[in-house]
């Protein structure tokens, strides 16, 4: 695990020299990466969402493609299309931005849903179909959305199937006194991310994700992380729990981040970091439930603190 730690603790650091005190959020967003998730990033605007992805694209040494999402944005204009070649008389595919390593999709709500659902495909099955030809996307693959949830005007909220896709929804929130007057400091003469430079390659990233699934999920873990799915869908202030997705989700991030903090086995601690990434965006609450000022985080707070913590057993070697 030394090695992969290592590579991971590079990966962090370099982050951590663009955005300034947020060091679970960095943490988080590559053990998405490395869980092979995405991440779908809710915040107000300014607070460093694009440069978030585009620093981990850099420091994994991964191509990196921006596709700003707007109403008049065509399912084409993100997967490509076929052209006809008169030279040739057949037709040839030209990618759209899709096809890189890190993709953010920026403002992804203010596509149309029909534009939305063209990353269906990609995010799920690492592939898109253009007229009836399926194209694989590389590895590592890893879409970062970005959405502004003070913006109603123009928007389209993401539907159900959408929003489950994503494996984490994080969000980075305003820097605190000391943190913002180093931003200043930092960028006083040239932004830190114009000299920021790649300390692992895309190959060490996949060899990462392949190591994560060798982590240990003890037994006791796993109904844990059942449990907490299931109340869910039983709970009464619940229109709709979360799937049997967000029990993938929560185990394959949680290994993915013991690894990267160089364990070999998965702590009941890290599901309940992991809690509301998880599930706040994969929850919607009742009506009734909003009205009484409810949201998905506080519904989580509540499961957290009723479901029991198992202890942990290391794995036999």
């Amino acid at each position: 695990m030394t090695q992969s730690t290592d590579i991971a603790q590079r990966i962090i650091d370099n982050v951590r020299r663009v955005i300034v005190g947020k060091d679970s959020v960095v943490e988080k967003s590559l053990a998405a990466l490395v869980a092979r998730g995405h991440l779908l990033v809710e915040d107000v605007p300014g607070v460093g969402k694009t440069t978030l992805a585009k620093s981990i694209a850099i420091s994994s040494g991964c191509t990196f493609q921006r596709i700003q999402f707007t109403p008049d944005l065509l399912p084409t204009d993100i997967t490509g299309v076929s052209i006809y070649n008169q030279k040739t008389g057949e037709f040839q595919f030209r990618p759209g931005p899709i096809t890189g390593h890190v993709i953010l999709s920026d403002e992804i709500n203010r596509a149309t849903p029909k534009t939305q659902s063209a990353l269906l495909e990609a995010m799920e099955e690492h592939q898109v179909t253009v007229d009836g030809v399926t194209h694989p996307l590389p590895r590592p693959f890893f879409v970062v959305a970005t959405q502004n949830p003070i913006e109603y005007e123009g928007t389209f909220p993401l539907p159900e199937a959408q929003l489950d896709r994503f494996l984490l929804r994080i969000s980075l929130g305003y820097p605190g006194f000391s943190d913002e007057l180093d931003v200043l400091d930092r960028q006083e003469r040239s932004n830190p991310i114009e000299s920021l430079k790649p300390v692992c390659t895309p190959d060490e990233i996949i060899a990462l994700q392949d190591e994560a699934r060798t982590v240990h999920v003890d037994r006791l873990v796993r109904n844990y992380i059942v449990q907490l799915v299931q109340d869910t869908r039983s709970h009464s202030d619940v229109a709709l729990g979360a799937s049997p997705r967000a029990s993938l989700a929560f185990m394959g991030t949680a290994r993915a981040l013991a690894l990267m903090r160089g364990r070999d086995y998965v702590l009941p601690d890290d599901i309940k970091e992991l809690a509301q990434s998880v599930l706040g965006h994969r929850i919607i609450v009742s009506a009734s439930a909003r009205m009484r000022g409810l949201d998905s985080n506080g519904i989580v707070d509540e499961l957290l603190s009723r479901v029991p913590v198992p202890g942990v057993r290391r794995p036999v070697a």
